[in-house]
């Protein structure tokens, strides 16, 4: 599973969520998240060890969303994602929403490709 469909699955039950922009009218608090990163982070003899994966998680919210923040962080946390960065985006005055960001990343240790194509486990 991927990490967009890991975080959809953990978060509906806490908000309503959507990928890259709330599509309709948006309730009073929601999550959009937003794809920010794919990378190789650690490298054996040239070829990739670990794909790493970064999401925002950004919740918008016309009430207070230090509550919400909490208990998304602790489901996060719970289900072994990494929260790399969190952060107060601002107030939107046209739309009366508090935007509060949080990064998070997964890996996936990958495995090794032979160089006849294929792969066997570490």
């Amino acid at each position: 599973m991927n990490i967009l469909a890991e975080l959809n699955t953990l978060l509906s039950s806490v908000l309503p969520v959507e990928t890259g922009v709330f599509s309709g009218v948006p309730p009073d608090e929601y999550l959009v998240l937003t794809p920010m990163t794919d990378e190789f982070a650690l490298f054996g003899d040239n070829m990739p060890l670990v794909d790493v994966s970064e999401v925002r998680i950004s919740l918008f919210t016309k009430g207070n969303y230090l509550q919400k923040k909490k208990q998304i962080t602790a489901s996060l946390l719970t289900a072994d994602f990494t929260v790399t960065d969190r952060r107060y985006i601002g107030h939107e005055d046209d739309t009366g929403y508090h935007h509060y960001a949080i990064d998070v990343a997964t890996n996936v240790t990958l495995d090794p490709i032979l160089p006849d194509g294929n792969t066997h486990s570490i």
